[in-house]
């Protein structure tokens, strides 16, 4: 009886802070307790058991009766799932499996005080979950409704971070990806996913369905292999492109699940010391469905979910920043109101990063400066400071990136007044003169966030600061002629993540402002702009027939004709080399029947003249 109540009463929440005061009292009597206690378990996790079992006996009878019916039903619940382990067992369970898994939140509980003590990349788990984010803004019952009877009949899928597994999903099995720990420098932990054998002969067969130009070829493959990721991740824009929103992020949350059942025990997505290589095609997958995902959640109204998820691509590589979304994090920290993250990545990464020579950085954080001022709950202090930085930081931006107010005020139907409109500081003169790859740069920054320059308390706080830095132009200020010195040096070329970057984003007015080199090359959602020094494990196999080798004139007939053979059957076996004259005959001969048969099909317009002998000269 003792050792039942112990276990049960740290249950009721009155009774907690009692407990606590005893386990430092009753310290030595621990050990007895637990030597006492044949069947228990640690059902409170934080040690609350030990100090419940030193109580005084005389209050054991008056409450024995309810925690025994509690234990009852615990009992039970166990056997009805299945399980038939031991209770001294369970208590190694549940405390190993609290153990785990409380390290994501300790951060919070210990370190909710001082956020800034967390690394600046620190990804919390439950930010990661849309629905956290959904019952903040619409409320628990509205965001769940009947949900909760399905999770309970189906126990067999695993709980996930990134994605909650759907009863209309196949269900998984293991589908050859892997993940490998490749080794540990100065404290970061180097990953990679790997193609097992039956894995690569699925990916061969999707690069011939990708080749055929169907889609109803990735279909078929994915009907026989419901977790390829290459495949989801395609037919993911297929759908997207026939405005079945709904089926493409069902796609790609079903790849990202795909993706977390093969990572490695040690690999963890909140510490932020976690890496993949971009190079290698097996971790591209990752990337672009990490991407894809959050573009879904930001359309889906749930920014601070992207937030965390534009993060936690961030920390996969910060170094390199494959897909660049240093030029999106900018515009999800103000979406999300996390004002505070933004000037302190700005703050921390300056100095080695340059951000403010990005023109997304250079006007979003003041503007974030300026919606720190406007909160009335901070210290007067704190907020004189925050705007003393919104106007020191929105003039540079300006004298910086003088292109970008004009098309800014237009997307957001804001008329300047006549100084501003005839000063050829701001004029068209600006655009046109600046390179392509700046260009692109505030083409992607305008496009984006014009929606959040729209509110009238930030034009207002924006005009004097322009009339500002018009001053300063017309008294040949240092610092305008300094800027005009870096932007002719700078910005000469875009580096490919920022192609990448654009063609994922599918902005239309940067992406209008691509290169030809790029546009003219074929783009694949599952691997867009692979970078030029790829790390390739395993290669494609050749085909079977080599199109190559065939003669300039078999290749016209191909091309006019594509159900045309020169080979016919032939059948490239080594030892066959006596059949190869004859193979060789048999395929001239069907060279020339193919033309014979063009030639007779070729039908020339008669003039109408012929077909009428009376012809009143007129043509149809």
């Amino acid at each position: 009886i003792p050792a039942e109540e112990s276990e049960d009463e740290p249950l009721a929440g009155e009774e907690r802070p009692d407990t606590r005061l005893s386990d430092r009292d009753t310290a030595g009597g621990n050990q007895e307790g637990n030597k006492e206690g044949a069947v228990t378990k640690d059902t409170d996790g934080d040690g609350h058991r030990e100090g419940q079992e030193a109580e005084q006996p005389d209050q054991t009878p008056a409450s024995s009766n309810k925690p025994r019916k509690k234990k009852k039903k615990r009992k039970t619940k166990k056997n009805s799932a299945g399980e038939t382990v031991e209770d001294n067992d369970l208590e190694d369970i549940d405390s190993l499996l609290e153990r785990i898994e409380d390290p994501g939140l300790v951060p919070q509980s210990q370190g909710g005080i001082i956020t800034d003590s967390r690394p600046l990349l620190y990804v919390e788990h439950r930010n990661l979950n849309p629905e956290n984010e959904l019952k903040r803004y619409f409320g628990a019952r509205a965001v769940l409704g009947d949900q909760r009877p399905r999770q309970r009949q189906r126990q067999y899928v695993r709980s996930m971070w990134l994605t909650a597994p759907k009863n209309t999903w196949p269900r998984y099995s293991k589908t050859g990806i892997t993940m490998q720990l490749l080794d540990t420098r100065r404290g970061v932990q180097h990953f990679t996913f790997e193609h097992h054998r039956e894995y690569q002969q699925v990916q061969f067969k999707f690069l011939d369905a990708v080749e055929s130009m169907d889609p109803n070829n990735i279909v078929l493959l994915l009907q026989m292999n419901p977790y390829h990721v290459d495949s989801l991740l395609q037919l993911s824009d297929v759908c997207r492109m026939q405005e079945d929103q709904e089926m493409a992020r069902d796609l790609i949350e079903r790849a990202l699940y795909s993706l977390e059942c093969a990572f490695h025990p040690v690999f963890s997505l909140t510490s932020g010391t976690c890496r993949l290589d971009y190079r290698r095609p097996e971790n591209r997958a990752f990337f672009l469905a990490l991407f894809k995902h959050l573009m879904f959640l930001e359309k889906r109204g749930c920014p601070r979910t992207a937030l965390e998820f534009c993060k936690l691509i961030l920390s996969l590589d910060p170094e390199n920043d494959p897909l660049c979304v240093l030029l999106l994090i900018d515009f999800l920290s103000l979406r999300a109101r996390e004002y505070t993250f933004l000037t302190r990545l700005f703050q921390e990464w300056e100095s080695h990063r340059n951000l403010s020579q990005l023109p997304n950085f250079a006007f979003s954080v003041p503007l974030a400066y300026f919606f720190l001022s406007q909160q009335e709950e901070r210290p007067e202090l704190e907020r004189s400071q925050a705007r003393e930085r919104a106007a020191r930081l929105i003039q540079l931006a300006l004298i910086m990136f003088p292109s970008v107010l004009m098309p800014l005020l237009d997307h957001c139907s804001v008329q300047p007044d006549a100084r501003v409109t005839s000063h050829p500081f701001f004029g068209l003169n600006a655009q046109i003169s600046q390179s392509p790859a700046l260009n692109q740069l505030t083409s992607l920054y305008v496009g984006r966030t014009h929606t959040l320059w729209k509110d009238p308390a930030v034009m207002a706080w924006l005009e004097p600061h322009v009339h500002e830095v018009l001053r300063m132009v017309d008294a040949q200020d240092a610092l305008v002629q300094e800027a005009e010195h870096k932007r002719k040096i700078r910005y000469q070329s875009a580096p490919r993540n920022i192609y990448r970057h654009i063609i994922l984003s599918e902005m239309k007015e940067a992406t209008a402002a691509l290169p030809l080199e790029v546009t003219s090359q074929p783009v694949m959602g599952f691997d867009p702009l692979p970078p030029l020094d790829s790390i390739v494990s395993y290669t494609r196999p050749e085909r079977t027939s080599h199109p190559s080798n065939e003669s300039t004139l078999s290749l016209f007939f191909r091309s006019l004709l594509p159900n045309f053979n020169l080979q016919g059957d032939i059948r490239h076996d080594g030892d066959e080399e006596a059949g190869a004259a004859q193979d060789l005959n048999q395929g001239v001969n069907r060279l020339m029947a193919a033309m014979r048969d063009m030639l007779a099909n070729i039908q020339f317009q008669e003039p109408p003249r012929d077909d009428n002998p009376e012809g009143d000269g007129d043509w149809d």
